[in-house]
């Protein structure tokens, strides 16, 4: 099975959908891919992925995170790494914000948008968070 994921988003619940499906597919020895655009370049830059936002009113969840020992989004950047999955940051939206690729985890791929349909193009799930 291949899954296709846009990260479009940069909070912290956009964090958790984007990681959860994508390690749980990797898990299932899914070939996953996701590409990461606007916000969501906050899931994977070295110090805004250890900072997002909650929405308003959330921040009961935080303590609701440790109770479920849910891992911090860190480590679950760093599983999806471990297991394969293809991180791949905009280079549009790199532009245009004056980041470049030492802003972002080790790993990741730069491209842009035809680079993540080349790899989405036969993916049999799709989903944008």
């Amino acid at each position: 099975m291949k899954v296709a994921i846009i990260a479009a988003n940069g909070s912290m619940f956009d964090a958790y959908k984007v990681f959860n499906i994508a390690t749980a597919a990797a898990a299932t020895d899914a070939e996953v891919g996701i590409f990461f655009t606007f916000e969501g370049l906050n899931l994977i830059h070295k110090e805004g992925h250890r900072n997002l936002p909650l929405p308003p009113g959330g921040e009961h969840f935080q303590e609701g995170f440790k109770k479920a020992n849910v891992p911090p989004v860190e480590e679950l950047v760093n599983m999806a790494s471990e297991m394969g999955v293809k991180m791949i940051a905009c280079q549009m939206t790199m532009d245009v914000m004056s980041l470049e690729k030492e802003h972002f985890v080790e790993g990741i791929d730069v491209g842009g948008a035809v680079t993540f349909l080349t790899f989405a193009k036969d993916a049999d799930v799709t989903l944008t968070f």
